[in-house]
């Protein structure tokens, strides 16, 4: 395959993730979004590691995977206060809970 295929399909990922996170109410579907978009950017890490015949693309994007790995954990607790708070998700009540 050829390292053009690999950075379409994850151009193509990236943009749902961004249109997911534009277009979405519902946090646990931004969350997912961002996931799908972090996702795209390790096959680009890694298609550029494979290109170049070296290990440092799978190796940042290990590092990615643990970064994404906390920000569900943090961003799932978030959701799941927002949800104890106003028995709702939707993104659109978050702005009422200052103060």
């Amino acid at each position: 395959m050829y390292l053009s295929q690999f950075l379409l399909l994850a151009a193509v990922l990236f943009c749902i993730g961004i249109y997911g996170v534009l277009a979405r109410r519902n946090a646990v579907l931004v969350l997912m979004s961002i996931e799908l978009m972090l996702n795209a950017v390790n096959i680009n890490l890694v298609a550029f590691g494979a290109f170049r015949r070296n290990v440092v693309g799978q190796v940042f994007a290990l590092f990615v995977i643990a970064i994404a790995a906390a920000e569900v954990g943090v961003g799932l607790a978030i959701v799941l206060l927002i949800y104890r708070n106003r028995a709702s998700i939707g993104l659109d009540e978050v702005d009422l809970m200052k103060g």
